[in-house]
């Protein structure tokens, strides 16, 4: 924490695409993807179910991309933990854009579709990472 704040987000979710990734001089990289996480009520008028859904963009640096990139694709459930990050740029045109993004700092993949190869001999359907440490947890690889 710094000075008293806090800057923590909490996801579960389905990804909107597959991993993106980005490279850098010097062996650095980014992976980019959206998240949609998925809100259900029931409209008092109508009776009806409604689900509202809202999109994330996150941020995996790293290792933490390249296993992102290796394991998950569009579809896939995963929980994440990171930070709101604002930045903007000038575009092309002049104008200036804006983003927010989450910037993953841990994650745990709850469903892939390639789990049925990768866990074949495993009950656990899980793997945890921690983006900040760039360590797995023993005896929880995603492999």
């Amino acid at each position: 924490m710094n000075n008293g704040t806090l800057n923590k987000v909490m996801l579960i979710g389905h990804l909107g695409d597959d991993v993106k990734m980005h490279y850098f001089d010097g062996g650095n990289c980014i992976g980019r993807f959206p998240l949609a996480t998925n809100e259900v009520y029931v409209n008092k008028t109508t009776n009806e179910k409604i689900t509202s859904t809202e999109w994330h963009n996150l941020v995996v640096r790293n290792k933490a991309a390249e296993i992102c990139e290796k394991y998950l694709t569009k579809g896939d459930k995963i929980y994440i933990e990171g930070r709101i990050k604002s930045r903007q740029w000038q575009a092309e045109d002049g104008s200036t854009k804006y983003t927010t993004e989450i910037q993953v700092t841990e994650f745990t993949f709850l469903t892939t579709k390639k789990e049925t190869e990768s866990f074949k001999q495993s009950d656990n359907k899980t793997a945890n990472f921690d983006a900040q440490n760039h360590a797995l947890p023993e005896n929880d690889l995603p492999f």
